[in-house]
């Protein structure tokens, strides 16, 4: 993301045009706007080297008319106030468009993982649950992983709240370890909900998906899993992916002849989602700059990484055979990216409804603690499925009875469902 954007600014001005468009008014615009509630606070580690380190941490909860906040905590070195006020945002609309009854939430810590030991990273962890345990909890607010944590965070996480209020409690975290109180499924629901989206789009546009090729951006969890459907689940090709080299500092472009390999790649990746190189060199692949893959020759571009990475500037390298794009990461698009959209007839499906798969398999995962019975993986991912059919179809109905943006016709399906909440609830009316 570029330096000059403000992810928050970037949520604002797509609610904004949206929030004319259904005369909401300036009180109700003011409340979803901002997010009803923000923490930041320190969270001092004893490294292993004795010494004592502070961390910033932060916790913003957007809105919970439709439910408790639910939302990631992301460990990123670049991580902003802003930023977790803008992903908590996108939350919010993201439950709402998958018709789930949860809120948006959103939580950080300004770290780079890698350069922490598995001890300091649990010590991390604890810290950020012992600053906020009295503000989160499975009926007020579900954190769950993002860029830069894993299922064993969660779960490490999950423990120190238990331990803090006395009884085991695992509702209180999602994408925890299977057999930790995790669901099956987890791992693969947010790529295979791209995937499922991907599968509709292609349906209304009349492509073929097994004649078509794939780019896409990242290889974390999200492109792991969405490289795997295209190809698996769709019988397409992925020409190739980029992802952010830890060690160089930069990121670069893997392809291979033959189309990529995702399942060979995921043997060769580290779990911050850099690609060995030399092994991938040995089986033949290419290594190109990390802009490569927007300018590849592709039907379908996939950004799964952060955000503002299709903008301005990198939007023009798009291949004309390009008819379709899928938001694997949240608010990857700029406003200026969507008017190039719009201008040359490419398809885009937005973030907060084409990634909606794993804060939907969240929800089940929060199901089956309540439960305390868990669902085999074809049950989960047949559910998820569902989910993500009827969001795309309902959004997608949206934007061709108004004649608007698929962007567009997601916020009016989102806030709608977000102010009817409110409405039930007595917030616009009586006394809030």
């Amino acid at each position: 993301m570029s330096e000059q954007l403000n992810a928050f600014e970037m949520a604002q001005e797509q609610f904004n045009a949206v929030a004319k468009q259904l005369d909401l008014g300036d009180g109700v615009s003011e409340m979803l706007r901002w997010p009803m509630r923000e923490y930041s606070f320190r969270i001092p580690v004893r490294m292993d080297n004795g010494e004592i380190r502070v961390f910033q941490g932060f916790r913003v909860q957007h809105n919970d008319a439709r439910g408790p906040n639910k939302g990631g905590i992301r460990f990123a070195s670049d991580e902003t106030m802003d930023t977790v006020r803008a992903l908590a945002t996108w939350m919010t609309w993201k439950c709402a468009v998958a018709d789930i009854p949860l809120g948006g939430g959103k939580g950080g810590i300004i770290v780079d993982p890698s350069t922490l030991s598995d001890r300091e990273k649990e010590e991390l962890c604890r810290g950020w649950v012992r600053a906020m345990w009295k503000n989160i909890g499975p009926r007020n607010d579900v954190p769950a992983p993002d860029v830069g944590t894993t299922p064993q965070m969660m779960g490490w996480m999950m423990d120190e709240y238990s331990r803090l209020v006395g009884q085991y409690t695992p509702g209180v975290f999602t994408g925890k370890p299977v057999g930790g109180g995790g669901s099956l499924g987890r791992t693969e629901a947010t790529g295979y909900g791209v995937i499922y989206t991907v599968r509709e789009a292609m349906k209304h546009l009349g492509m073929d998906p097994k004649k078509s090729v794939a780019a896409i951006q990242g290889f974390g969890n999200v492109a792991q899993y969405a490289s795997i459907g295209f190809i698996e689940i769709l019988g397409g090709k992925v020409a190739c992916v980029a992802c952010w080299d830890r060690h160089e500092k930069k990121s670069f472009t893997y392809s291979h002849k033959n189309g990529i390999d995702p399942r060979f790649l995921m043997t060769i990746v580290d779990q911050y989602g850099t690609i060995d190189m030399q092994k991938a060199k040995a089986e033949d692949y290419s290594v190109d700059d990390g802009d490569a893959w927007i300018a590849a020759d592709a039907d379908v571009l996939i950004p799964a990484a952060k955000e503002g990475m299709v903008n301005a500037e990198t939007v023009k390298k798009i291949s004309k055979r390009v008819k379709l794009v899928a938001e694997g990461a949240n608010g990857p698009v700029t406003p200026e990216a969507d008017e190039y959209f719009k201008a040359h007839d490419i398809f885009d499906i937005p973030d907060f409804l084409c990634n909606a798969g794993g804060v939907t398999c969240s929800y089940f995962e929060q199901v089956q603690n309540d439960m305390n019975f868990y669902w085999h993986k074809e049950e989960v991912l047949d559910k998820l499925d569902q989910k993500m059919t009827a969001a795309f179809h309902g959004v997608l109905d949206m934007s061709k009875d108004k004649n608007v943006y698929m962007r567009d016709a997601a916020y009016m399906v989102a806030i709608s469902r977000v102010v009817k909440a409110m409405e039930l609830r007595g917030w616009l009316t009586g006394s809030v």
